[in-house]
């Protein structure tokens, strides 16, 4: 592994967690978990593997291959890139890329000088070294198999490498009930420590700046997020059909043929601003009256704990979202709840009503503040101590 040095700092007991985004990519649920995980324990973030070619569909990716490939992010991170030939995710090659990535994860631990308490596997690459003490988690962030054609692989293969990983885990931490019990019924012993948000930062969207790409008349009904084929297309048409407009921000996915956004977009109360950083992402939200989490009916969204229902709480913006389990779980009348385009549009307008009520953006805020990122890394961090020192019989 070229340029392999090791950062500085302290990393006699840490956590290796084994991402399943990009640390250079778009901002995620693991990168939140991770931030506030440091304050708690060292962390040494893997990447998933990489090859030079990745920046030409990923441009923002460059930035990882700039440097070393083992490098200090700030007290506590450290950031390893576990760079591979191109098309080592293909059928049949994915037992060799996990030996390769193993490989150069051996070589940073070997330049640590010290084993990890933790290895935590947040995606469906076997990269657990059985030859070592670290007691092995796996972070369910989604139902893998239920999700496998979105990330080209087949529910077959998907599903065998869920089975190889069942049988090495010492516990599942899972982001929803649905995951918590999915991964119990094969045996496995399974935590729930639910998606958060970032309570503290979107409690002052008021103040941000207003952005320049958003002409529409109030009120205004935003969706934040990737669109994708989890997003029910048909409850957004509901809505714009009432005459609200609606703000559609965040990227589509690769798999999704933007065309099928055409009859949406042509709407003259319709706009969608495309990507945006996470540091824009403020600006957004103070030009919505209401949320939405139009998700679609699926087994994979079932099991799903969406992010952007809490962003719109934390933003001071009632929610409205289609029946999941996990919006039922956060048990609070503050998520208007809808099955169906004509309830969801309902649901909607009522969510209109009191969008600026001074006592109901309190109580949201309020409600979004415990479920601050901090929190969630306050549990991971109890999990695995409970996991690595349990406490004594008596």
């Amino acid at each position: 592994m070229a340029r392999l040095a090791r950062p500085p700092g302290r990393w006699d007991d840490y956590v290796l967690f084994c991402a399943g985004k990009w640390w250079d990519g778009n901002r995620g649920a693991e990168h939140n978990l991770v931030d506030n995980l440091v304050e708690h324990v060292p962390v040494v973030w893997v990447d998933p593997p990489l090859s030079l070619l990745s920046p030409r569909r990923f441009p923002e990716l460059a930035r990882s291959l700039e440097g070393p490939r083992f490098r200090l992010i700030r007290p506590n991170l450290a950031h390893l890139t576990p760079v591979v030939p191109p098309g080592m995710r293909r059928p049949g090659m994915v037992a060799l890329t996990e030996l390769l990535v193993r490989r150069l994860i051996r070589r940073a631990i070997n330049k640590l000088g010290h084993e990890p308490n933790t290895h935590v596997l947040a995606l469906d690459l076997d990269l657990f070294d059985l030859d070592r003490p670290a007691k092995r988690v796996l972070y369910a962030t989604d139902d893998f198999t239920a999700g496998a054609g979105s990330r080209g692989v087949s529910e077959n293969q998907s599903r065998r490498n869920e089975e190889r990983i069942a049988e090495k885990v010492d516990l599942v931490v899972a982001i929803s009930p649905e995951l918590v019990e999915t991964w119990r019924r094969v045996g496995c012993r399974a935590e729930l420590v639910p998606n958060g948000c970032e309570a503290r930062r979107l409690a002052t969207v008021d103040a941000a700046p207003e952005p320049d790409d958003v002409d529409l008349s109030r009120p205004i009904v935003g969706f934040v997020g990737h669109i994708t084929e989890r997003i029910d297309l048909g409850l957004v048409e509901a809505v714009a059909d009432r005459g609200l407009s609606v703000l559609l921000v965040g990227p589509h996915q690769i798999t999704f043929d933007p065309a099928r956004l055409e009859p949406l977009l042509a709407r003259p109360n319709v706009v969608w601003v495309g990507s945006k950083t996470s540091a824009e992402l403020p600006s957004y939200l103070r030009m919505m009256d209401v949320g939405i989490t139009p998700y679609a009916d699926s087994e994979f969204n079932r099991a799903s704990m969406p992010l952007k229902t809490l962003e719109y709480l934390a933003a001071g913006r009632p929610a409205v979202s289609t029946d999941l389990p996990s919006a039922r779980w956060l048990d609070t009348d503050l998520i208007f709840l809808a099955s169906g385009p004509g309830e969801f549009a309902d649901a909607t307008e009522r969510a209109i009503a009191g969008a600026h009520d001074v006592d109901l953006v309190a109580r949201r805020r309020a409600f979004a503040a415990g479920h601050d990122w901090s929190k969630r890394a306050e549990q991971f961090a109890a999990v695995l101590r409970d996991l690595t020192d349990p406490a004594p019989s008596s």
